[in-house]
């Protein structure tokens, strides 16, 4: 896997991480959740800017912000018990069909 994708990947389980401590700390009434959100977004910006060294901006976000909302609508059905209904699945896979998409056919992203 080219090194991009890993500072990506790691991009992306920050933000992931963040945005459950977001939920966790309660409008940032509890500390360690909300430290949590401020490590993850910081972690994760820090790896998305080094991704933005081998691909464009607009890839870069598609793919974090994509591959992000997947994620943390699995972690939020799973550990915080919230509902997905079939409009949220439809959308959410056609999230999943752009990032495809993105991956397959883009030469931009292949930086």
């Amino acid at each position: 896997m080219p090194l991009h994708y890993i500072y990506l990947l790691i991009a992306i389980i920050f933000e992931v991480a963040g945005t459950s401590m977001l939920q966790a700390s309660q409008q940032f009434t509890k500390p360690l959740p909300s430290i949590g959100v401020v490590l993850g977004y910081a972690g994760a910006f820090y790896f998305m800017s080094l991704t933005l060294k081998f691909m464009p901006v607009g890839i870069v976000y598609a793919l974090w912000s994509g591959v992000g909302i997947v994620l943390i609508t699995a972690v939020g059905f799973v550990w915080f018990k919230q509902n997905i209904d079939l409009a949220a699945v439809l959308g959410i896979s056609l999230i999943v069909a752009g990032i495809v998409v993105i991956q397959l056919f883009s030469k931009t992203a292949t930086h």
